[in-house]
């Protein structure tokens, strides 16, 4: 591991697992850099290898490169660090020793201040090289010819001393090691600028995007609220409409029940009239009274005064059409705002929209391409197509296009076809391996398909089947690779969503048209323009 003394490290060039600057520096696939040392320590006897930092998991161990760049930076930090901070001691010292202040590469040996003082004013020892007191005095002396490594030796990037330029690197390009180390200085400052500007540039992009996730967290709080008291007002609205309806309904019966019983009452009053006229008749017909039965039968004669009762009826029906007709249209209000917000969501997944070309590497044999990429049919005849091993053993084929990260969504006419598969699929599957019917997401798929007994299947696990009165003309497929999502449409309708998914793989759009079935299913698979 680094280590290091001094000020407070730039946290730029500080490991996250040990705290100190970057010693061997390497970047993990989700751009965090660790001390190599370090992060193999961290995987050491585990089965998983993830990022210490933001904690993503690696399907598979990445190999792990030093990061050049990061290390020369790192270096020089650590160079600026300890510079003025020799340990050395003096080699002359009788006693408690002195620190060192300079070694001599000539002398081979180190010295404080006061045993310094004949180099500084011995004319032969002032021509020998001086450098800051050094530890390990052996790196600073050619092995070889036991002189100082004065020159660089530009062909071959290593340091050499002069007798080394009289011997095997005569007629190499050398230069002095100090005109080296200021160019390699001035390389390392440029550098460093460059990677610090980086550095600055995704904090500003980091303050953007959190901006932007501010700006619309404010908002979607505002819209929520706007909703809240639209569906408040909504829900006051039906409870008004219904106790209004269930009030007048009430009424209705009891102004219907009070007319039943007036009509009643009047009835019965006729029938008791009708009665007595009825016994008056009756006794009339049995009288021997001739003179009596004369006088009465002009007025018994005549027809009794009651009303008409042929037209007089209770309407069984509840008039409640003013309200059962609000009623209706808030139901068709409430189904259009539903199709409203699917058609939204729609819109907004259709704003990440990419073109997709089919990848003729992965087709197997008997499908049959078109010469854009943009239409895929399956054959009677396999075709002679060269060996691959992108190439699957199974009716299917992907796209050119694939994505690790983002949103991405497009669109398929699959209009006269009785049978085809759709969806996304991860990069790393087994492409000559036999498959069953229903591929589902633990498998690498995440697939809808529809079926000779006219069922959408959406190919979870569970199986989840969509019966169909009527079969889509064009499907949509959304993926939002960091929401763990994969969702279909059809004709601005959500039909299924995997949700919670988790990726790791690259994911490529896959297309399967099924077998030909004698004509009756060769209808191509057209990837179309988003409109």
């Amino acid at each position: 591991m680094a280590s290091s003394s001094g000020p407070a490290l730039n946290e730029e060039l500080q490991c996250s697992i040990c705290l100190e600057v970057f010693t061997d520096p390497v970047t993990t696939p989700c751009g965090h850099n660790f001390c190599r040392t370090c992060l193999i320590k961290c995987w050491t006897n585990t089965q998983t290898c993830f990022c210490p930092l933001c904690k993503e998991k690696f399907s598979k161990r990445p190999e792990l490169k030093i990061n050049t760049t990061l290390r020369e930076v790192a270096q020089h930090f650590k160079e600026k660090l300890n510079l003025g901070e020799s340990e050395v001691f003096c080699d002359i010292c009788d006693g408690r020793k002195q620190k060192a202040v300079k070694t001599c590469l000539m002398c081979q040996s180190s010295y404080c201040d006061s045993h310094l003082e004949p180099h500084r004013r011995v004319p032969r020892l002032k021509k020998h090289t001086l450098i800051n007191a050094v530890e390990n005095l052996e790196d600073y002396i050619c092995q070889k010819h036991e002189r100082p490594l004065e020159l660089f030796c530009r062909d071959d990037q290593t340091c050499v001393c002069l007798s080394c330029t009289e011997g095997e690197h005569r007629t190499h390009n050398t230069v002095p090691i100090e005109e080296e180390s200021r160019e390699k200085k001035n390389h390392l400052a440029k550098r460093q600028t460059d990677v610090h500007q980086m550095i600055q540039d995704r904090i500003k992009k980091i303050q953007e995007i959190q901006h932007s996730v501010d700006l619309r967290k404010r908002n979607t709080e505002k819209e929520k609220s706007s909703s809240v008291e639209l569906f408040t007002d909504l829900i006051r609205s039906i409870e008004r409409c219904q106790s209004d309806l269930l009030k007048m309904m009430e009424e209705q019966q009891k102004a219907a029940e009070k007319q039943a019983e007036d009509l009643i009452k009047e009835l019965h009053q006729e029938i008791t009239e009708l009665k007595r006229r009825n016994t008056e008749l009756e006794q009339l017909s049995h009288t021997e009274d001739h003179l009596h039965l004369i006088q009465m039968s002009s007025s018994l004669n005549t027809r009794p005064h009651t009303k008409n009762w042929t037209e007089i009826r209770i309407d069984s029906d509840v008039n409640v059409n003013p309200l059962y007709r609000a009623l209706t249209e808030l139901k068709k209000t409430q189904e259009t705002l539903n199709e409203k917000l699917n058609q939204t969501g729609l819109k907004f997944e259709q704003k990440f929209a990419v073109d997709v070309t089919l990848d003729p590497d992965t087709a197997h044999s008997y499908l049959i391409l078109s010469d854009d990429g943009k239409q895929v049919s399956c054959g009677d005849i396999e075709q002679d197509v060269p060996e691959n091993p992108k190439r699957f053993d199974n009716s299917c084929v992907l796209a050119k296009q694939g994505f690790s990260s983002g949103r991405f969504y497009y669109e398929v006419q699959v209009k006269g076809k009785t049978e085809w598969s759709l969806g996304v699929i991860k990069e790393s599957i087994d492409r000559k391996e036999e498959t069953d019917s229903f591929l589902r997401p633990e498998d690498g798929y995440w697939i809808m398909m529809l079926t000779d007994e006219d069922h959408l299947v959406a190919c979870d696990n569970p199986v989840v089947l969509f019966p169909l009165r009527v079969k889509p003309e064009k499907v949509g497929v959304f993926v939002d690779y960091e929401e763990g999502l994969v969702s279909f449409y059809e004709s601005r309708s959500h039909i299924y969503s995997f949700t919670g998914q988790t990726f790791t793989d690259k994911l490529y759009p896959y297309f399967n048209p099924d077998d030909n079935d004698e004509g009756k299913n060769s209808n191509p698979l057209i990837i179309t323009p988003v409109s």
